[in-house]
């Protein structure tokens, strides 16, 4: 008997879908009717044991215990999932062959093979066992995948990473929390201070945003622009390019803070020739932005329809799973394997009949194009976001639901639109010994530009054909004066982008390079969730589309270690366990680590003065987390209920 195991029974009922018929449908199951057989999980059916599992003297909240570390790890099933799991345990006993069906991710890949080991799988069964990837729910795609069917044993490396991170993500989370919980309460803090590997730097980069913007001081600065007229009377200005001689009077960026500096240069350049240095003409192009993410997605849907990243996350489920319009939404990539563009066409038709208000754009592509997006090399797991072929009514669809299908095909449909192409001018002048330029851009083709954005804005006039080596007049010099501006709070789009781009936030300059394209703070999969952690426990709160960090919040990254609330530490893990993935990194190099790096962490908690925590003692809950009904136990005898520990 053949057993394919699904990660959730939507996917499991896909598998059916393109699998021969007679099927019967039973409890947790569905046999064909050669005797092989379809069962799912639902999600994580097992997950890691509590303390109190290990030694029953950890159920009590003491520092003595710290750092808890299991020398054999365990897992426990899930109360609410135990019936499927014994069904799939008995299924996997009889099974002569079995199909991983897990998501293409790496939590897909450990949850099915979680399973797997628990169910007492033999070594040379496990050996058998083969991969199915599948990344669009319909039918043919199905069936694709069905027949690409690959060795299990090729993504070990992928379940292992997946497993060191749920070990560590345990280990960091729970004793952290303990450490710094056990503090709190010695401040007089009620309630329970959660600390996890990813929300805490998180949580830290709000709080650090908030506080600048606290103790933000406007600065002026002074531009200088010079007024131009050529022999032609064409008139253009151009901006003053400051000299090396005044960098002591500019900031950091280089903005001129001093006014008597740029008076002085309006006044030089008045009524002055101005000579031409330079003017550069090139025609540029520019290619259609790449196909989704989940991760961009999320911010430009943030950006466009205000949308949080757990809203989107959601509607793109729906999408994927009940409606089978998009494919595999909880993607990180955003390439497409080459012989997917096959599909390019038959897509096409599928947007004519789902939006049928598209024809005129949907006319003007050229489905036989091929861009940057069609790259084997960039794809792995999974690909990008992208409609499939299933025709469906759009309109039919909730509002949030066809605002993404909308989105998520329009990006799709701009890789087959023209490039963006448009010409860029620059021209240098010396007036008085100071150099000034201007710059300009003017279309050529708006390309792909038509379809993506709504281009209202009148272009300025071109720039004058000048000679170089020509003498130009200025008129007269102006002198501009502006304010420094704080950073602007966070808001979901620029939380999520901070997220993923959270190489700008990293100290360690080598980390930073190799975290600048590939890694960030969480996954795909866990960056809306996390984010809504943060507001439950009422680290966080929103002030409109601004989310900003609440008083308990910014108490408790002012307690913590720096490198806790940092995104180096995390952004190391998320390297580290990448490289586990690629075999680069042991599991047992990475953990050794971890350990000795949390031996110090808590010897740091436990040696923290109590003057550290005593801001938290007028912040308290009104209704401690941890406590429940009819429990009158405080977190020193009793643990607070289940805590996420990422």
């Amino acid at each position: 008997m053949k057993l394919y195991i699904a990660e959730k029974p939507s996917l499991a009922r896909a598998i059916a879908s393109a699998l021969p018929k007679p099927q019967t449908k039973a409890d947790g199951m569905i046999t064909l009717a050669n005797g092989d057989c379809i069962s799912w999980c639902i999600g994580h059916l097992l997950e890691q044991a509590e303390p109190d599992h290990y030694d029953p003297q950890y159920q009590k909240w003491r520092l003595e215990h710290l750092p808890i570390s299991p020398e054999k790890w365990l897992l426990n099933p899930k109360k609410n999932t135990k019936k499927q799991l014994s069904i799939l345990k008995k299924l996997i006993k009889q099974a002569d062959t079995i199909v991983h069906a897990g998501d293409p991710d790496r939590e897909g890949q450990l949850l099915v093979d979680e399973v797997i080991n628990y169910a007492g799988v033999s070594q040379q069964k496990k050996q058998r066992v083969q991969r199915c990837l599948i990344n669009d729910l319909n039918p043919s795609a199905v069936k694709q995948a069905l027949a690409k069917l690959r060795s299990n044993q090729d993504f070990v490396a992928l379940s292992t990473s997946a497993l060191a991170r749920s070990r560590a993500d345990w280990l960091y989370g729970m004793n952290m929390t303990r450490a710094y919980t056990i503090q709190g309460q010695k401040s007089g803090y009620q309630g329970v201070l959660s600390v996890g590997r990813v929300q805490t730097p998180l949580l830290g980069l709000v709080v650090k945003r908030d506080q600048e913007i606290e103790h933000f001081v406007s600065r002026p600065f002074y531009e200088v622009l010079a007024h131009i007229r050529t022999d032609c009377d064409a008139q253009f200005s151009a901006k003053w390019l400051p000299s090396e001689a005044c960098q002591p009077y500019q900031d950091e960026e280089g903005r001129v803070l001093v006014k008597k500096l740029a008076e002085k240069v309006v006044e030089k350049i008045h009524q002055q020739p101005a000579l031409v240095l330079a003017n550069d003409k090139q025609t540029k192009k520019q290619t259609a932005p790449l196909p989704f993410s989940l991760s961009s997605l999320q911010i430009e849907a943030a950006k466009r329809f205000a949308m949080s990243a757990s809203q989107v996350l959601a509607s793109c489920q729906k999408l994927y799973e009940e409606y089978k319009l998009i494919t595999y939404p909880r993607s990180d990539c955003r390439y497409l394997p080459k012989d997917h563009h096959q599909q390019a066409s038959a897509i096409g038709q599928a947007l004519s009949q789902n939006l049928p208000d598209w024809q005129s754009q949907l006319d003007q592509a050229n489905w036989q194009q091929r861009n940057r997006c069609w790259n084997d090399s960039k794809v792995s797991a999974h690909h990008a976001i992208i409609p499939t072929m299933k025709t469906y009514d759009a309109s039919k669809l909730g509002k949030a639901e066809r605002q993404l299908y909308e989105l998520i095909s329009l990006q799709y449909l701009a890789q087959f639109y023209p490039d963006y192409r448009y010409q860029e001018q620059t021209i240098l002048l010396e007036i008085q010994g100071g150099q000034f330029r201007t710059k300009q851009k003017s279309t050529l083709a708006l390309g792909w530009k038509s379809l993506l954005h709504k281009n209202n804005q009148t272009e300025p006039a071109a720039l004058p054909d000048v000679a170089v080596g020509a003498s130009l007049f200025c008129q007269h010099g102006e002198l501009i004066e502006k304010q420094t501006q704080p950073p602007e709070y966070f808001t979901d789009a620029t939380l999520l982008a901070a997220m993923t781009g959270i190489a700008r936030f990293v100290v360690d300059k080598e980390l930073k390079k190799v975290l600048k394209e590939t890694d960030g703070l969480g996954t795909e999969a866990t960056r809306a969730s996390i984010i809504e952690l943060l507001f439950k426990r009422g680290f966080l709160t929103r002030h409109g589309k601004q989310i900003r960090s609440t008083a308990v919040g910014k108490a408790l990254i002012s307690c913590l270690p720096h490198s806790a609330t940092s995104p180096d530490m995390t952004a190391h893990w998320e390297s580290q366990l990448e490289s586990m993935s690629q075999k680069q990194v042991s599991y047992h190099q990475f953990m050794g680590q971890l350990q000795t790096q949390l031996q110090a962490l808590i010897a740091q908690a436990v040696q923290m003065p109590s003057s550290a925590l005593a801001e938290l003692k007028n912040l308290s809950p009104s209704k401690p987390a941890w406590r429940r009904k009819k429990r009158k136990a405080t977190p020193k005898s009793r643990a607070p209920a289940k805590l996420k520990a990422s």
